[in-house]
Order: C-alpha cells, then structure tokens, then sequence
C-alpha cells in the first residue's frame, strides 16, 4: 500500500503561456510558488473498484495497473490552484512506486499531463504538473521555435526572509465560484490560433513579466514582484470576458481600496481564488476588506514537491 502527496501551486505569471500551441511558437515561461495544501493518494493494489472517478480509471488503464485508489486534498475543488493536477502527479508518483519504479519528477510531471489531455480530453498547460512534481518556487521555460514540448526547470531558491515576506503579505481567496477552466481555456486558444491582435499581445506581455517576478524573487524584492502581478492582471483578464467575475471585480475594488499593490486571479479564473500582494503593515486591513467577497485561505509555501511512501495496510 502506498501513499502519495503533492502540493498545489499559486502561479505568480505567465500561466496561458504553456499552453499549445503558444510555447512551441513563441515561446512560453511561468513563475509559480508550491503551497502546502495538498492532493492526497492511497493505492492498495490488486483489489478491483467500481465507480471510479475518471482521473483515477484513466491513470490505471494507462499504467496497465490495478488497484483501489483514494483521493482527498485539503484544497476548495475548482479554486484555480491546480488541484487535479496535484492529484496526478500524486497518483502517477503512486502507482510507479506501486510498480517498483522510481521515476524523476519532470517524468511524474510529464505524465500527469499527457493523463489529462491523452485520456481525459482536458485542455490545459504544464505549469501545474511541474509546480506539483517539483514543489518550491519554479522559473519554467516551455517551448521554443523547434520544440514545442521543451520545458527547462528553475528552482529559485528563497531565502527565509523572503519565504517569511512571501507568506506574510499575500492573502489568498477563495471567491466560492467555482472557474470554467476548459471553456475559458479553449475559448482563448481559438483567439490565438486565429491571431487576434488583443490575445497574442497580452500573452506576449504576460510570458515578459513572469520573467521579471523570477528575477524579482531572485532578488528578494517581494514589492517589485507585486507591482508585476499587478500588471499581468490587467493582460490576462483582457483574454477573455469570462476571466473575471462581478464578485472578483467587487473584491479587487475593496482591495485596492485599503492598499493592495498587486492582485491577480489564479488559474484559469472565471471564479476560483484570488491572490493579494500588500505590505505587511496593510495585510489586516485587506483580510478585513475582502472577507465579505469570499474565504481567506492560509497558506504556506511548499519546498518539497511530491512524495511518496510505502504504508502499512494496518495504518
């Protein structure tokens, strides 16, 4: 029997970038942050089950694996923090393990990925896969003009002061809407695909400044890195309509008007949370100011991605 965790993820930037076919064309790069709540897998193998959730169905057939299998998270389900992306990289770390196999974590990552968009039809990116496999905060490089599938890993190391400000002066939100990732996801790929001047643009910009919150947590500098996310929520709301809500929009006007420096919504949005940049002298007054607009989430950072160990049938 084996079990199996790995952390979801607040992405700082770049987050449509790694989408295909965006990377392989021009190039993609992300900046997330591992956080500790968690996907949770338990594999007893050889015992057949009925009334599989899809994830957990596919992940066996495509392993050639037979087991029962259970999945809990200590994260809201749809909240854009790249939960079901946990979940596979937490399953796929389960069942190699299951198989007496000891694969790295890009190759858990990868895996977890190609379940989702092989068997389960979900469109969507890398970032999630790799903020789960490798946890800690990541500089990702997707694609390049002859190598779509291309992903370099940075781990960006932090200091603990910086860990310490990180943690401190975000606040994380749960708005209770529940995002329409797939819909939105696609809805914008057809925008790109067909070169709509506003989309490739705002992606462009995008991909530039998650590259400037790497160099800004290379530098500890928690302010700069908050005036960047500021700026990518402006591009990446102009994606789509869907990307922000009323109540979003009514949580970011309360937010900004206590002193927020920097808010984004994570994921593909359309709902799901929101992430506040504030100094830390500001940090109670936004807790207070949006609390009406949803639940205040703690958090803490992952450095350690997905793990997994044996169990004993009697734990």
């Amino acid at each position: 029997m084996f079990a199996a965790s790995a952390p979801s993820r607040l992405d700082f930037g770049g987050g449509w970038t790694d989408v295909p076919p965006y990377p392989g064309e021009r190039g993609g790069f992300v900046c997330n942050l591992a956080i500790e709540r968690r996907a949770r897998v338990t594999l007893q193998p050889g015992l057949a089950e009925a009334n599989r959730l899809p994830l957990v169905a596919a992940a066996l057939r495509r392993a050639g694996y037979e087991g029962r299998v259970t999945i809990a998270s200590d994260f809201p389900i749809g909240a854009g923090l790249g939960g079901s992306s946990a979940a596979g990289v937490a399953l796929a770390a389960a069942i190699a393990a299951a198989q007496g196999q000891r694969p790295d974590r890009a190759w858990l990552a990868e895996w977890s990925r190609a379940l989702e968009v092989e068997e389960l039809g979900i469109a969507g990116g890398r970032q999630d896969h790799y903020a789960a496999a490798f946890g800690g905060a990541l500089g990702l490089t997707f694609g390049d003009r002859t190598s779509g599938d291309y992903v370099s890993v940075e781990q960006i190391p932090l200091s603990a002061p910086v860990r310490a400000a990180l943690e401190a002066r975000i606040t994380l939100v749960y708005t209770g809407e529940s995002r329409m990732s797939g819909d939105t996801i696609t809805a914008v790929l057809d925008a790109y695909r067909s070169r709509s001047p506003h989309v490739v643009e705002a992606l462009d910009r995008m991909a530039v400044l998650a590259r400037g919150m790497r160099s800004a947590l290379h530098a500890a500098d928690v302010t700069t890195l908050a005036a960047l996310v500021d700026e990518h929520w402006i591009h990446q709301r102009a994606l789509h309509p869907r990307i922000s809500t009323e109540r979003i929009d009514a949580l970011e006007q309360a937010a900004r008007a206590v002193g927020a420096q920097g808010l984004k919504a994570l994921g593909a949005s359309g709902g799901g949370c929101v992430m506040i940049v504030s100094a830390a002298d500001d940090v109670a007054r936004v807790v207070e100011a949006v609390s009406p607009f949803g639940d205040v989430l703690p958090w803490r950072i992952a450095a350690r991605g997905v793990e997994v160990s044996p169990i004993s049938s009697d734990a």
